[in-house]
């Protein structure tokens, strides 16, 4: 099977493809190098581009006939930045999303996997959620999944192509293996911090200590980045007997910031302090999910715990600077 990835050279998309790889999956990567690194499509099928770009699409498709599915990973994340920049959003992950649809459209791709957000989920009083539960995105990054899963939707109804939506939770860890990582030197999520904290011996500040959660922080569904990618592999395999176009991906299990911090602690070989901060603009109390979904139609659990994922995401902190020029 051949498999066109976009952001493929990215956090997640890298990933994915590293999955494929070894699942005998051929990965095609289409990234423009914004934020994904050069260095993790070595050795792959690799366009530097835009998913806007249809000259570019309809070349990837004519050179690389046989691509049976996208994984549509491309898109901008970070949610203080789309505070600050909502037009850079709605364009980069919106309007550039619909063109990309109607490129391949007119390549004759009919399935698609498009990397979407827990964000986009209104959580009910004890924070956890289903693919049921009601949508009330609280960020400008937030609208723009939900938006396109409603765009999408509409295209499907009417034209043939079939397109998945994978709702992530909070991704950490790295390729075990550590062939890629988080690229990313200063990330705003939390685990990113405490890394950063650590390694220059500063406090880890908690944005937000007044949320309704068992000790006030943000709660969060951490799932290690190689379990995500062995779900696009489970969802690729099974594409055309899934019954559902939603699916969660996450552990099941909430673990605020303040037990997320304690488990940083145990993991890494010196502590870091813990500092109380105000919450960030747009940032939430957070969620979890409920699983059934992911295990009945996918046959997919996670692996690995968050101490697993603490203990990755350091591993590749270690290297990183000496694997991306």
């Amino acid at each position: 099977m051949r498999v066109l990835i976009t952001g493929g050279a990215g956090y997640i998309g890298s990933t994915v493809a590293s999955a494929c790889l070894d699942a005998g999956i051929e990965p095609m990567i289409l990234d423009n190098l914004v934020t994904g690194r050069r260095e993790f499509a070595e050795g792959r099928v690799f366009y530097e581009g835009d998913i806007s770009d249809g000259p570019l699409i309809d070349k990837i498709f004519a050179e690389n006939p046989g691509i049976e599915a996208v994984v549509h990973c491309a898109a901008l994340i970070v949610v203080p930045d789309s505070v600050a920049d909502p037009v850079g959003y709605y364009r980069a992950n919106v309007t550039k999303s619909l063109e990309f649809v109607d490129h391949l459209l007119r390549n004759g791709c009919q399935r698609m996997i498009f990397s979407s957000s827990a964000s986009i989920y209104q959580a009910g009083a004890d924070h956890t959620v289903d693919e049921d539960s009601p949508l009330a995105p609280q960020s400008p990054y937030a609208r723009t999944k939900a938006v396109c899963e409603a765009m999408f939707a509409d295209v499907a109804a009417t034209r043939p192509i079939r397109i998945l939506s994978l709702r992530y939770f909070n991704p950490i860890g790295a390729d075990p293996a550590m062939r890629t990582g988080l690229q990313l030197r200063r990330p705003s999520h939390a685990l990113g911090k405490m890394i950063e904290a650590y390694e220059e011996g500063v406090p880890f500040r908690i944005t937000g200590t007044d949320y309704p959660t068992s000790d006030g922080t943000g709660i969060r569904d951490y799932v290690h980045v190689w379990d995500l990618a062995a779900a696009h592999v489970a969802a690729l395999w099974r594409f055309d007997s899934l019954d559902a176009d939603v699916i969660n991906l996450g552990t099941g299990a909430g673990t605020t910031v303040r037990e997320l911090a304690e488990a940083f602690n145990r993991v890494a070989d010196r502590p870091i302090d813990v500092v109380e901060a105000p919450a960030r603009p747009g940032d939430v109390a957070g969620a979890y999910t409920r699983s059934d979904r992911a295990r009945r139609l996918l046959g997919w659990e996670t692996r690995y715990t968050v101490e697993q994922g603490i203990r990755h995401s350091l591993d590749w902190a270690a290297l990183r600077d000496s694997r991306l020029a």
